[in-house]
Order: structure tokens, then sequence, then C-alpha cells
């Protein structure tokens, strides 16, 4: 009976430690979508986020460590979209052939001039597209998973169901002629095609970009002749231009949006779902009648 039992509890010793180097080591770009990949790959998945909370993914420079990150990495999830111009750099640096998964396909991007407008996680029903190219890409490099992997992408889905429902009912109960912001920078187009709120930013797609004092002029002008009730911060952004701006035209500053990064698990958006319901209270609170 004794020598059943230490075989069994050798047996349990051998399996646990093995199935805990299962754990398949993922690199995402930034950390809204490193959220998408934890949500979906659950305990089976190490996830290392390159571009942290309160990053800028448009400016960041890649460091010699993030390299050794994509190096030991089985897939690199990535925005796509124009979003993460330094990527190629760092995936030759990282001397191998990192299998890289672009987290947009399947949407339709937006277009700012010429550019196409990266920031698609703005609206609810594009983050389920990046939830549901998140599930494939796993379940295709850990077969054994899939099923675990497919499970928690319809948990998380079901969420983001429920928090696009929540989003339209808050915009329904803001007056139409009130339905306009001023924001840094164009990070927002999704949300207002998805929701119906006007922004206007003196900033495009990238924050690389300055705006000059003619367009700074032009949307101070905008913003009196349209009566545009309130202007918003971002948290990757400098805050003297919209601080600016509010000063010389009397539209409040409503507080802080979250457009390209999440906060640290203590601040306002520590989750993509988080992330989503502060905007739209901040929103429904400074665009409120």
């Amino acid at each position: 009976m004794r020598l059943v039992l230490l075989i069994g509890l050798l047996c349990i010793a051998a399996i646990a430690p093995a199935h805990a180097q299962e754990r398949m080591n993922v690199v995402a770009s930034f950390s809204i979508l490193g959220d998408f990949v934890k949500n979906v790959g659950g305990d089976r998945v190490n996830v290392t986020t390159l571009v942290g909370p309160d990053s800028d993914s448009h400016v960041y420079s890649p460091s010699p460590a993030d390299a050794r990150k994509v190096a030991d990495a089985k897939l690199v999830f990535v925005n796509g979209l124009g979003m993460e111009g330094w990527l190629p750099r760092l995936v030759k640096s990282a001397g191998k052939k990192a299998a890289i998964v672009t987290a947009t396909n399947g949407i339709t991007p937006l277009k700012y001039g010429s550019d196409a407008d990266p920031h698609a996680w703005q609206s609810v029903a594009n983050a389920k597209i990046y939830v549901a190219n998140v599930h494939v890409a796993l379940s295709a490099a850990s077969p054994a998973d899939a099923e675990f992997f497919k499970s928690n992408a319809e948990a998380y889905s079901a969420k983001l169901d429920a928090l696009d429902r929540d989003v339209r009912e808050a915009t329904a109960k803001i007056p139409e002629g009130r339905r306009k912001v001023i924001s840094t920078h164009s990070a927002f187009g999704y949300f207002a095609a998805a929701y119906g709120i006007q922004f206007i930013a003196p900033v495009g797609v990238s924050t690389e970009s300055e705006p000059s004092a003619r367009d700074i002029a032009a949307i101070i002008t905008q913003i009196k002749s349209a009566k545009i009730p309130a202007v918003f911060l971002e948290n990757i952004s400098d805050p003297r231009l919209i601080r600016r701006i509010s000063e010389e035209t009397g539209a409040r500053v409503g507080g802080t949006l979250y457009s390209d990064s999440l906060t640290g698990e203590k601040g306002d958006a520590p989750t993509y779902i988080d992330m989503v319901r502060h905007n739209i209270k901040a929103l429904t609170r400074a665009l409120g009648a």
C-alpha cells in the first residue's frame, strides 16, 4: 500500500512541473492587446507586454531587453494598421523569425487622410474581433489547449457584449446637441463611428505629429462656434495643449480619457473593460444636460 502511494505521489510530482513548463510564452505589443491575450490565454500562457501602462505605442523605442523577450516568445501579438512602426527592427534584432499575429485582421480600418486609423479597439465590436484572432492564434500554437482558449474567448466575448450594450445605453442619454468633445489626438474615430459622439483633435492618429498654430486656432474657433461643451486630457499625452484650449474657449476639462494605454493595477483603467467604462462615465458626466 505504501509503495502504491509513493508511486502515485511521484507521478503527481512529475506531472505538475511538466504542466507548468507547458505555459506558452507570448508577447503583446501594448497593454490593451496584452489584456485581450491574458483573458483568452488564462493560466496556459505567459504574457509579456512591451509598451506598458500609461505609455505611448506611437513613439515607443524598443530596448535590447525587448529583443530578448521576442526571442523567447512563441507568438508576438501586434495591432497592425501602422501602429508599431518600430516592430520590424525589433523582430530583426531578436535574431529569429518570430510568429507575428496581427490582431486587427478582419477589421475594415477607418482612414485619417491617407493613413489607417490604428485605434480599432475603441469600438467594442472590434474588440471582439481582436479576441477571436487571439483565440485562433493561441489554439493553432497549442492545439491541446484549444478548448480551454475557446471557452475563455466565449466567456470574455459575452462580457464585451454586455459592455457594448451599456455604452450604447449611456450615450443614448446624452442630448444629441452635446455629443461633441475635443481630445488630444485622433484616437476615438472608431468610438465615434460606433456610438455617435463626435471627437475633434488638434493632433492626428499618431502622437508623433505636432499641431500648428493654425490648427489650434481653427480648433478654438470651432469650439466657440459649435458650442462644444468639454475638452478631455489623455493619459499618454502632454496635458498643456488641452488646458490652453480650455482656457481660451471656456470649455470645461471633462477629465481624462484612456485611448492607447491602460493604467497600472491601482489606476482607473487596469483592464480594457475598466477603460471603456471609465471613458463612457467621464463622457456622460461632462456632456449631460
